[in-house]
């Protein structure tokens, strides 16, 4: 999904931040960045040392546009998670049919960077909650995915994050998050090792142990 500015709510996002700082899970942030931030002209120039210094011709009518184009993609595309006023519009409701089973959506796409590398992270996240006195929308549950995604990740954290804050928004410690990815820094570099993934997850309140934990594993098939 791509960002849509008409559907954000900043209040929001710093009530999400000021959660996950209580809670020892925030991205190591010092200073909030925004896309119109100057210091993408700084971040530009780094890219054209990179080049400098691998021996790279920027004259060249190929590579000339290329620490502009890295400077956008990295503050506008890939990493607009860390602005906060990017939080998605999220609006629970109250659970007036009593609904009491498992909500699960499973197979929201997993986009992200390793903060180590920089490398890619891709897989599939698997989110579950029991209402209590809330619900939420479902294509929410893939833009809290989506948000947190956006930013350097160690998928430790990431699942973290999106169990902290929809437990936060819901109300309830009843929410299970999995993550099932592909680390790039894995199998392109380093070890070189393709074909394996990494399975992350944070269980709560009634997934945490339990018949219900049993059912949330059996039905993502993992």
């Amino acid at each position: 999904m791509a960002l849509d500015k008409n559907k954000t709510d900043l209040a929001l996002g710093r009530a999400v931040l000021e959660h996950l700082k209580c809670m020892g899970v925030e991205t190591p942030i010092v200073r909030l960045i925004n896309e119109e931030d100057t210091l993408r002209e700084d971040t530009e120039k780094l890219f054209s040392l990179l080049h400098h210094n691998l021996g790279l011709d920027l004259t060249d009518e190929s590579l000339m546009e290329t620490p502009r184009r890295l400077a956008k993609m990295y503050h506008s595309e890939l990493f607009w998670g860390l602005d906060y006023k990017n939080f998605p519009k999220i609006m629970t409701i109250g659970n007036s049919m009593e609904y009491g089973s498992m909500v699960l959506e499973r197979g929201i796409s997993v986009k992200s960077m390793c903060e180590h590398h920089w490398m890619p992270i891709r897989g599939q996240a698997y989110v579950a909650y029991i209402p209590e006195g809330k619900v939420i929308g479902l294509s929410k549950l893939n833009r809290v995915v989506e948000f947190f995604c956006r930013r350097p990740q160690v998928q430790e954290r990431l699942v973290e994050q999106i169990y902290h804050t929809l437990s936060y928004l819901l109300e309830t410690e009843n929410v299970a998050v999995v993550i099932k990815a592909e680390h790039f820094c894995v199998s392109f570099r380093g070890k070189e090792d393709e074909g394996g993934d990494t399975l992350t997850s944070k269980l709560g309140g009634v997934f945490f142990n339990g018949p219900l934990r049993a059912e949330f594993l059996q039905a993502i098939k993992i």
